[in-house]
């Protein structure tokens, strides 16, 4: 029996090969992704059984080559589950997962393809071969891939390993769905319009929405990944924050279907097993051989010099908070963590004459975009920007741009790719925001880059416009970071494309890019206030420029009190893991007590059983990669600052020795072409009012 004809069985002859998503339905992906696995095992059988002299075309090429199918399948139903997924999808992945595993182990445990690259490098080291540095590059990291693959254990052992992927696989859907749904269940509904008392007009609009949506009567807070919820900053109501901040902290730890921890525990004990099997002490060490920091003790060090600084920070944060606190609730009150960020709007108000509710008007998403982020990419990358209605996302809410290269002045500007935007939330999305590759730029394949950039700002009723909190700009041009990072790569190779770098390294990009946004030119062109077309008071610009640092103890405390427990769980062997669910929030409390960032009023960014990135992302015993990177994000804004800042000069330089160059070398030897040296972290403890002692960070 013939398998069903599906739109991806041949590259899409829409511009860019935008799948085509008036033709793609979701029965469509599984017997694509089955099909593409199948493809490709001939396609690799073929490499691996080649009898001849190996050479760059027949192994290396050829392997680039292979796969397209699935390759063309697998971005768009990854793309469609994270963005827009259905109980349908959600079980599709759930059967695959496993399948896929199982595909992956039996192409990166091929003794026979292992022995092919070797012979390549041999030859290579002889001088029969000419390895240009991408292509050497590619092939180291292709043998360092198949040796922390298992490519050299014994087959008893091979086998137990690939149990162990296909069940990890398995286990980190599953952690994805309970949390998806998890959410969606503890979205808190307020009947009393009065407890909203505080929240702005837009978003309490668009709280009435979500609950329509779901046939409720009244207005439905809607939670957001993080712990911390953002629009606690303007709800007047105690009551309110807390049920709000509990219902965030108590996600996947209720005993309900939803309860995520004894997922969690399983994965966290198989990644131990599968690090010994592979003969790392812990999960920990294995993910950081394969970044820039190398080992999980230049992980420790670095988190360990912040802490300190970052928790003193946090708790004089605090004192002036509980100051505010007891003038409204008595001499006796106790700051909470619902009440922090109401009472630092407050503080920061009284402080810096400055109100987030009155911001709000002037940050409109259209205008935020236009002329904030693309005009940032313009001046400095001459790249303009076309919305094609022509062309057809995967969801109604999303909006298709072409993207042009100017590259010289003088020369015809010239298509570049495709940026797909995905602003708003919706109940089959995902929580936070990210970046995909729909097409991966290459010269192999001749192909050009489709990115696509996903937010969960809420949307408003419709007619009116998206109103945006200063958290959303910065993320709006950190998402665009990485769509840069993918737009504008140059590379000969799909697996070298773009972002295909560290997670402690492709965080770098995207951070540099939110500089942008506070950039005087760019910030006085985009916030002007959407019904008057009157720019932003001149004081208010000032002011904000003055306040960046504030609040930086809760920032950075919340951020390393995750990043510190997700190393704390990647560092356990398999007989450490707890056995029990009910181990589960004890452990979490002794970790960040031994790393001496348990602050009660500062929960960690992300609880255990909600910390999607490190149990159902790509970002286990990774989440460090964030402040990793800004500390070469900070050390690269000083350069911009040394010469000259927005400037196409500049910009060029950046695209040209970085950008561009994707993983087609060492990612840290792009950085010092960049920078001429190896990063400071001087300039981050700057940037975020840390007095601890200034050193090298290896890197």
């Amino acid at each position: 029996m013939s398998r069903m004809t599906t739109p991806f069985d041949a590259p899409s002859t829409l511009p860019y090969e935008l799948p085509d998503y008036t033709a793609i339905r979701p029965e469509h992906y599984e017997p694509a992704i089955v099909a593409g696995m199948a493809a490709q095992r001939e396609e690799v059988e073929a490499i691996a059984a080649d009898t001849t002299a190996p050479t760059v075309e027949s192994t290396l090429e050829a392997l680039e080559r292979s796969g397209r199918l699935l390759h063309r399948a697998l971005t768009a139903f990854f793309n469609q589950l994270s963005a827009d997924a259905t109980p349908f999808l959600e079980d599709v992945h759930e059967r695959l997962a496993p399948q896929l595993a199982a595909h992956h182990d039996a192409l990166t445990m091929d003794g026979r393809l292992y022995e092919r690259l070797r012979a390549l490098q041999q030859r290579a080291e002889a001088g029969e071969v000419e390895l240009a540095p991408d292509a050497a590059w590619l092939l180291r990291r292709r043998l360092a891939e198949a040796r922390r693959a298992g490519v050299e254990l014994d087959s008893g052992a091979q086998a137990a390993l690939r149990d162990l992927n296909a069940r990890l696989t398995t286990l980190e859907a599953q952690f994805g769905r309970r949390l998806l749904a998890g959410a969606n269940a503890a979205a808190v509904l307020v009947t009393d319009e009065a407890e909203l008392d505080g929240l702005p007009d837009d978003a309490r609009a668009g709280a009435r929405a979500a609950a329509e949506a779901r046939g409720q009567e009244g207005w439905l807070i809607e939670l957001q990944l993080p712990t911390h919820q953002g629009l606690l900053s303007s709800l007047t109501n105690r009551d309110l924050r807390e049920r709000v901040q509990q219902a965030s902290e108590s996600r996947g730890a209720d005993g309900s279907e939803h309860d995520t921890r004894s997922v969690l525990l399983e994965i966290v004990r198989l990644r131990a097993e599968r690090a010994r099997l592979l003969g790392y002490p812990h999960h920990a060490a294995y993910v950081a051989e394969d970044a820039t920091a190398r080992t999980p003790e230049a992980v420790a060090d670095m988190l360990g010099r912040l802490a300190p600084a970052a928790v003193a920070n946090a708790r004089a944060e605090a004192a002036d908070l509980e100051v505010a606190l007891r003038a409204e609730h008595g001499p006796d009150a106790v700051l909470r963590a619902s009440d922090w960020a109401f009472y630092a709007e407050r503080v920061r108000q009284e402080r810096y004459a400055l109100d987030d509710a009155a911001l709000r008007p002037y940050l409109e998403l259209e205008r935020v975009v236009h002329d904030g982020v693309f005009k940032a990419a313009h001046l400095l990358f001459g790249l303009s920007f076309a919305e094609r209605p022509d062309l057809t996302g995967y969801h109604p809410d999303v909006r298709v741009f072409e993207v042009f290269d100017s590259p010289e002045p003088g020369r015809p500007d010239e298509g570049l790719g495709l940026f797909l935007a995905d602003w708003y939330t919706r109940e089959s999305k995902r929580g936070g925001a990210w970046m995909n590759n729909l097409v991966d730029q290459n010269h192999l394949l001749g192909q050009r880059p489709v990115v696509v950039n996903n937010l969960n700002i809420v949307k408003p009723p419709a007619g009116s416009p998206t109103l945006l909190s200063w958290d959303e700009v910065i993320t709006l041009f950190h998402e665009f970071g990485h769509a840069l990072h993918g737009l504008l790569s140059d590379v000969r190779y799909p697996s070298q494309s773009g972002t295909e770098v560290p997670r402690d390294f492709v965080e770098y990009p995207s951070q540099v890019n939110e500089m942008w946004a506070w950039e005087p030119q760019i910030l006085r062109s985009f916030a002007v206030h959407h019904v008057t077309g009157e720019p932003m008071p001149e004081e208010w610009v000032a002011t904000m420029l003055a306040s960046r640092r504030y609040g930086e103890g809760f920032a950075t405390t919340e951020y390393l009190a995750a990043a510190l427990l997700d190393q704390a769980w990647h560092r356990l062997t398999p007989e450490d893991v707890p056995a029990s669910v009910e181990d589960v929030v004890p452990f979490e409390r002794a970790a960040l007590e031994r790393a001496g960032v348990a602050f009660d009023p500062v929960p960690p960014r992300y609880r255990t059983t909600y910390f999607n990135h490190v149990f159902g992302s790509g970002y286990s015993a990774g989440y460090y990669s964030y402040i990793w990177s800004e500390v070469l994000d900070a050390d690269t804004v000083g350069w911009y600052v040394e010469n000259g800042g927005l400037t196409r000069e500049n910009g060029d330089t950046f695209r040209r020795r970085l950008l561009a160059r994707g993983g087609s070398q060492d990612p840290m030897d792009s950085f010092r072409d960049l920078r001429g040296a190896d990063p400071e972290i001087g300039p981050l403890l700057a940037r975020r009012g840390l007095d601890t002692t200034i050193g090298t960070v290896d890197a």
